[in-house]
């Protein structure tokens, strides 16, 4: 096996979009099998309203999660802003190990900051104080114990309501920090951070404490498109799905 290592993150799949569910789950069954590990960096469903929640498509994704890491690729998730009740059941399904919100790994010597990216989004504070209220456990809770069909219609009332919202802010308000970034990667002692949540795929380099510094933002999958980054002891790439 390759010691390759895949990064993926804002699939948002989604019972509407047939196209990105058909590319992950080929990307799963092919080019997946191929790495030592994979990364799923948040928001790989549009909305996930418990782990009691099959239908379509998630019980294929589960299957071929579960055949994947069966296969002997390591696959890690974090959680997004969309998906972030993802719990240990589903987990367990598929055999993917859960990461916490922020997690430093050694890529290849290289320690690298790995995260969602909203947490960095420190200008917008009406989603900030969602998001403190929905990672609450009581509030979790409460909402997990709601009838299935009142929770999916719920996350479609959701998902209408944020995409209304989003057009009244500003595309800067909705990016990251550039002064939360730097203080999040200085309390981790990282120079490397991977992050998605934006959907503005990119490369920025800059400094910290005088020291050079990148923030690798990756790309959000699309019906017609999907991007992975590929790193590997030879230094990384950028590969269309």
């Amino acid at each position: 096996m390759s010691k390759e290592i895949l990064f993926i993150s804002d699939l948002h799949i989604s019972l509407e979009k047939p196209e990105i569910t058909r590319r992950f789950l080929a990307f799963l069954n092919n080019r997946a099998k191929k790495a030592s590990a994979v990364y799923i960096l948040g928001d790989l469903f549009d909305a996930w309203i418990g782990d009691d929640d099959f239908t379509p498509p998630n019980n294929k994704i589960r299957k071929q999660l579960k055949q994947l890491s069966n296969s002997g690729t390591r696959v890690f998730l974090q959680q997004g802003n969309r998906d972030f009740l993802l719990g240990h059941k589903f987990c367990q399904d598929t055999g993917v190990t859960p990461l916490d919100d922020y997690v430093v790994i050694d890529l290849f010597g290289t320690p690298t900051l790995l995260t969602h990216g909203d947490l960095l989004c420190t200008d917008d504070l009406p989603y900030q104080a969602f998001r403190a209220k929905s990672h609450a456990p009581e509030w979790q809770q409460a909402v997990l114990s709601k009838p299935l069909l009142m929770r999916l219609l719920a996350a479609r009332w959701y998902r209408i309501r944020s995409h209304f919202h989003k057009r009244k802010k500003s595309r800067e308000i909705m990016d990251v920090n550039q002064q939360t970034v730097i203080r999040v990667m200085s309390e981790y002692n990282c120079l490397r951070l991977i992050h998605g949540h934006t959907h503005r795929p990119g490369i920025h380099n800059f400094t910290i404490n005088n020291q050079p510094a990148q923030r690798f933002v990756l790309a959000a999958w699309s019906q017609d498109a999907g991007e992975v980054l590929c790193w590997d002891s030879k230094g990384y790439k950028i590969e269309d799905i």
